[in-house]
């Protein structure tokens, strides 16, 4: 069976079971992210963005280590999603044993903590924008424990690491590419 990505239909059922507005810009700066890493590597935009829209789309509704991101796979594989997509998914959950191979793997679980890790870092500038974002004051706030600090640090670099990048490097390029979709994500900042 043959598959093509059909990015409505993936934010169709984002939006099916993601509610929370914060949840969905997450899954929008994810896919921001990817989607740059894509046409920077050559892989299928179209399959990666479907992937980084859906790979936290059932933690709203299972949250818990033992069913996120499991159900929602169990979800994708309904749909007719192909392993590509529910593998890379798996992958970026560190705790699901399903190692990172692929490019998209790698860059999946990269920019999944880094695009909060970025947007957290614009809003709290006075300008509240992407924009005027440089990479060398988000990796400063990296080291201030107290920002943030939900965010693993050590996700961070290891996914920095995984793409074979140093750490400034990839935020430049996450900033990059939420400075495109800057509307969506609510990083323009004040008018």
């Amino acid at each position: 069976m043959s598959w093509t990505p059909d990015r409505k239909a993936a934010l169709a059922l984002l939006h099916e079971y993601t509610k929370s507005e914060s949840l969905r810009r997450h899954a929008y700066a994810v896919d921001a992210a990817v989607r740059g890493y894509a046409r920077r590597m050559g892989g299928d935009e179209a399959v990666w963005s479907v992937t980084a829209l859906l790979h936290d789309f059932d933690y709203e509704r299972w949250p818990s280590l033992e069913e996120h991101p499991y159900r929602g796979v169990e979800i994708l594989a309904q749909h007719g999603y192909p392993e590509i997509v529910t593998r890379a998914i798996l992958s970026h959950a560190n705790y699901s044993g399903v190692s990172r191979d692929s490019p998209l793997e790698k860059v999946l679980y990269a920019c999944d903590e880094m695009s909060g890790f970025v947007t957290a870092a614009a809003l709290v500038r006075p300008s509240k924008s992407v924009m005027d974002l440089e990479a060398a004051s988000v990796k400063k706030k990296i080291k201030d424990k107290g920002f943030a600090r939900a965010v693993s640090r050590e996700d961070l670099i290891q996914g920095a690491e995984g793409l074979g990048l140093p750490l400034e490097t990839h935020i430049g390029n996450v900033i990059e590419s939420l400075r495109e979709e800057a509307d969506l994500l609510g990083l323009r900042g004040e008018p």
